[in-house]
């Protein structure tokens, strides 16, 4: 490990999402129920492609936090159940295209839904999971909710977009990646939490803050995940070290290091990002650069900072079972190990 995540909490148990879990175990089995029954299909191959992923030990964090903000409004209702499982089904969608596009062989430890079936079945799938999101969301009714979800849909489809633009592209910045990352990843976290604001309707002071909290509590996820690609193994991440230095993707690290670095290092990460160098010797020579420049550490710096961010949002909210469950979610997003 070349790294360590440092958690925002003080010393004693390590922050967890298992009071989150706790928080709404008796509602995420209702939205397991939904997920199950909504993914059914007259074509075999649907549920049986989507049930490899959806059953592949993802944390499902983000429809936990659609049900968790509900309980933080004090939402008596049940339309976050159906809407939390419309936020699972299009994260699930995303991911199977991800994996298309990526040609990735394994998520979190299993092989991909693309190594099994096919590039052509996971796209397909994914579009019918995005369209049973979108049935979710004409079911639910409410109109605000509608345009905060398919608006977030886009924004993911174009971040991923500008992510496949930016591949291989070394002279990426800083505020271009942050820009990427807000848009594929932390646009549904956002979108998750928003929408327990609305259906408990309350002010869009709250609605604004529960975005706040979701969005930076997504951009502190996914630069950990950038971080980690560097230091992590296939045991605790299920995938190898490097995966992403391998694809060509200019991640946070990759920036800073780049930027760090000498003329002879730029080179070099000129070399390796465009897949000139992509070796294993070179994997250990960009690690020892990402070293020297404390670039990973700085990412997590970083993550850190948005996972404070995120906390702060929580402040117009009372105390209380849900709002320290939230707490603890963003202290794990900069402290995980898996």
């Amino acid at each position: 490990m070349i790294a360590t995540v440092h958690p925002l909490r003080g010393p004693g148990r390590a922050p967890s999402l298992d009071p989150l879990l706790s928080l709404v175990a008796a509602d995420m089995n209702k939205v397991n129920g939904v997920i199950l029954t909504r993914m059914e299909s007259h074509v075999p191959l649907i549920p049986e492609l989507a049930g490899h992923l959806i059953a592949g030990g993802g944390k499902r964090m983000r429809p936990m936090l659609t049900l968790a903000c509900a309980r933080l409004v004090g939402y008596q209702g049940t339309r976050h159940h159906l809407l939390a499982a419309t936020v699972e089904f299009i994260h699930t969608a995303t991911l199977l295209h991800d994996d298309v596009v990526d040609s990735s062989s394994t998520r979190r430890g299993r092989r991909t839904a693309n190594t099994i079936w096919g590039n052509s079945a996971s796209v397909l799938v994914g579009d019918f999971l995005f369209s049973r999101a979108f049935e979710l969301m004409v079911e639910d009714g409410g109109l605000r909710v509608l345009k905060i979800l398919s608006r977030a849909s886009a924004i993911i489809a174009e971040g991923e977009v500008a992510q496949l633009t930016a591949q291989r592209r070394i002279d990426t910045g800083e505020e271009r990646y942050l820009a990427i990352i807000d848009a594929k990843t932390a646009a549904l976290f956002a979108a998750a939490c928003r929408i327990a604001a609305v259906v408990a309707e309350r002010d869009e002071a709250e609605e604004e803050a529960l975005d706040a909290y979701g969005r930076n509590l997504g951009i502190a996820f996914q630069l950990v995940d950038d971080a980690i690609d560097y230091a992590s193994d296939r045991g605790t991440m299920g995938k190898d070290a490097g995966d992403d230095f391998r694809d060509g993707k200019v991640t946070l690290p990759v920036i800073l290091a780049h930027a760090r670095g000498d003329e002879a290092d730029r080179a070099f990460w000129r070399e390796a990002i465009t897949g000139v160098r992509n070796d294993e010797g070179a994997l250990v020579q960009a690690m020892g650069l990402l070293e020297r420049t404390g670039a990973v550490d700085d990412t997590l710096a970083r993550a850190r900072h948005y996972g404070r961010r995120a906390i702060d949002a929580l402040g117009r909210f009372p105390d209380g079972r849900a709002k320290a469950a939230l707490i603890e979610a963003a202290e794990f997003a900069t402290s995980r190990a898996y």
